[in-house]
């Protein structure tokens, strides 16, 4: 960026460790709003344009956050016909900056400013042509999302290794974009690289759905994904950890759970250790991913629960753990009887261990037809039941990779909408299970190949865990004080005073921050063609122009049956 006198618009009159003041200068005829570099008329002080910085060696390349009037005396002039002098007030415009980066001795950015200027120092405007420049970095691999906001002619490029590889955060509130954002993403992404693996947990069938007709409607075409029903796909209970079926099936907190752990425990190992020798395995342990009946635990612990034979074998009596039991058989039966959760505790095309490679092969799209992109429809899930299925799905992703000889050339990434649901930050026994699941991956899965993509309205109700770990964070329209704060302590700390642009973004349009960008840059997404069913519903239009009835026996029907 050349220091070039025609480009000068200010100079620095305050510098603080984060951020500079600059006033601007005027022309002839007051204040000048524009400055033509090229062919190209660039407006001053438009908030998220870029400025550069120069005195000396210094050369700095900042954000404008803020722009304000100052009232400022003018020198004392006499007045007409008058001896006495005057003093005349006007307005002095000012602008804020956050400093970026540094321009070094060969025109290139780099993250972070060492050396800062004083004030007096000079601010140029910056034009496309140097902008595009800089954003050149990442152009090459394709991957094109939008348009930078103070300059719709630059596009805007991600490095789509280090945004899926080493995790990111979607944040914003509710109509900000968040959907929008994830439809654009993916759809540009399979676009630019089609053998591109990404599962998308669903929770409100934004992306899958039936319309006011009837008919099927999609945010991605038919060629490039597979939807599937949480409930239809049967992730069963015989893949769960030990851990998690304890989580399930036994309270922690009664008197008698240390004996009901040891003998789940004891029952499960010799029923796993049985399928083991079928399956002629060496080895087995209790989280060994094979096939155990839930009917015989419940029978042989049953068995244990009851009455034994004395020394003498002549009569039942009360043995050590006679009783121990009945609260253990009291869970199990209730959740053997709740229909919610049937897709987990009662399969019927997971019962056996040959399944498991099959529904391997429709999680990470592999199935007939095979597909780049696989939604899993939660909506049918009972909101209690949503974390245990989340956790499943979690800890799939993971240990798929995790045993994959060809976890390079394999990569996966797991987006999680309304993460808030099922990452939360408070430890809840509920979602102990879904949260460790995601907390591995967002700690360990980049070393395999996994990735995880975080979603959600409520960021300070996310595992702080999960979000440390994120290397890119796409901020849209944030006005919630407590999760602007939030976010302000997750990002670079170079990078903390630009969270103050959030509450003014407009929908679709990201702050950018972190190693996906080449700068902290505000852009606005391109519209997802087809876009999911997340637009606000029109209640003028409805309550002007809408139905005058409705199916309710349809409604009722939907409900009992808990299908959507």
């Amino acid at each position: 960026m050349p220091e070039d006198p025609n480009t000068l618009i200010g100079n620095i009159i305050d510098v603080q460790g984060g951020s500079l003041t600059a006033a601007l200068k005027e022309d002839e005829q007051g204040q000048a709003p524009t400055i033509t570099i090229g062919d190209e008329d660039i407006y001053i002080g438009q908030i998220g344009s870029y400025v550069s910085i120069h005195q000396g060696v210094v050369k700095i390349l900042a954000l404008v956050t803020r722009m304000t009037e100052q009232e400022k005396l003018a020198p004392l002039e006499p007045t007409t016909g008058s001896s006495e002098a005057v003093r005349m007030s006007y307005a002095k415009r000012i602008i804020v900056l956050v400093p970026l980066g540094t321009i070094n001795s060969d025109g290139e950015f780099e993250r972070g400013v060492s050396l800062f200027p004083t004030t007096g120092a000079e601010v140029h405007a910056v034009g496309s042509a140097d902008i595009n420049l800089i954003f050149s970095k990442f152009q090459s691999k394709g991957y094109d999302v939008g348009n930078l906001s103070s300059n719709t002619s630059i596009k805007v490029c991600l490095d789509p290794t280090s945004l899926f590889g080493r995790h990111f955060a979607i944040l914003g509130q509710t109509g900000a974009g968040k959907s929008w954002t994830v439809a654009n993403l993916v759809q540009r992404a399979v676009a630019v690289m089609p053998k591109a693996h990404i599962i998308i947990l669903d929770l409100h069938g934004e992306y899958c759905w039936l319309d006011s007709s009837g008919s099927s409607c999609s945010a991605f075409s038919d060629d490039i994904v597979r939807y599937v029903d949480a409930q239809k796909l049967e992730i069963p209970y015989w893949l769960m950890t030990y851990a998690e079926l304890c989580d399930l099936l036994i309270d922690h907190t009664e008197r008698e759970a240390h004996n009901q752990i040891a003998t789940f425990r004891d029952v499960v190992n010799v029923l796993k250790a049985e399928e083991g020798e079928k399956l002629k395995l060496k080895r087995t342990t209790l989280d060994t991913p094979i096939f155990f009946d839930l009917n015989r635990v419940r029978a042989a612990i049953e068995d244990k629960n009851g009455l034994v034979l004395n020394t003498k074998g002549d009569k039942y009596i009360q043995g050590s753990l006679t009783g121990a039991f009945d609260n253990f058989l009291m869970r199990l039966d209730s959740r053997l009887n709740d229909v919610r959760y049937d897709f987990l505790l009662k399969p019927k095309a997971r019962i056996s261990s040959d399944t498991l490679a099959g529904l391997l092969r429709d999680f990470v799209g592999l199935g007939d037809p095979k597909r780049p992109v696989t939604v899993i429809d939660l909506s049918s899930v009972p909101f209690d039941v949503r974390p245990t299925v989340a956790a499943q799905i979690g800890r799939i992703a993971f240990e798929f990779n995790y045993w994959n000889p060809q976890y390079r050339e394999f990569p996966l990434l797991l987006i999680c909408e309304e993460a808030h649901a099922y990452i939360p930050k408070e430890s809840q026994s509920q979602f102990a299970g879904s949260r460790k699941s995601m907390e591995r991956i967002a700690k360990e899965g980049r070393k395999y190949g996994v990735g995880i993509a975080v979603v959600s309205q409520r960021p300070h109700e996310v595992s702080e865990t999960v979000l440390a770990q994120c290397g890119t964070f796409l901020c849209l329209r944030i006005t919630n004080p407590s999760d602007q704060a939030y976010v302000r302590n997750l990002v670079p700390e170079a990078e903390r005073d630009l969270v103050d642009i959030l509450a003014g973004l407009g929908r679709g349009e990201v702050m950018a921050l972190g190693e996906a960008v080449p700068l902290p840059t505000r852009f606005r997404f391109y519209k997802p063609n087809p876009a999911p069913n997340s637009e606000d519903i029109d209640f003028y239009t409805k309550w002007k122009e809408g139905p005058d009835d409705i199916n309710v026996d349809e409604i009722v029907n939907r409900w009992r049956r808990q299908e959507r």
